[in-house]
């Protein structure tokens, strides 16, 4: 039980960390495009992020029911969320489509937005271990 509680806390920091960077890229970013006159396109990038942050949180929660399952409660669990978390991403994308008050591009760019930011720490990561090892 404490294993669970100590991954749960690690699993809520790695949110939180992640989570709060996506948001806070989108909200400039979006500020920006609404100044420069695309509103449509700030609208989207926040309505995607948004949508990527609670999937985020979804994936984060599913884990630790999965713990002491047996394998063919483990799959349907899996398969559930899979389902629910494609559903609740087409919700962006669905008003995208159907309003004009958001574009569809930077709807799908928000959406990743949770991966984009990953790949971005760890980028900087890499770039900063390899500059350490130069001097």
């Amino acid at each position: 039980m404490a294993k669970q509680i100590s991954t749960m806390e690690s699993i809520r920091q790695t949110q939180k960390k992640y989570c709060s960077r996506a948001i806070t890229a989108a909200i400039f970013a979006g500020f920006f495009f609404i100044l420069a006159g695309q509103s449509p396109l700030g609208k989207g990038l926040i309505l995607g992020t948004v949508f990527s942050i609670v999937n985020f949180i979804l994936m984060g929660e599913a884990i630790p029911h999965k713990i002491g399952k047996t394998k063919g409660k483990i799959f349907s669990l899996s398969l559930a969320s899979i389902a629910v978390r494609f559903f609740l991403l087409a919700i962006p994308i669905i008003l995208a489509i159907k309003f004009e008050q958001f574009n569809l591009f930077s709807s799908i760019v928000g959406i990743f937005m949770i991966q984009l930011v990953i790949f971005a720490d760890h980028a900087l990561t890499i770039i900063s271990s390899i500059r350490e090892k130069q001097v």
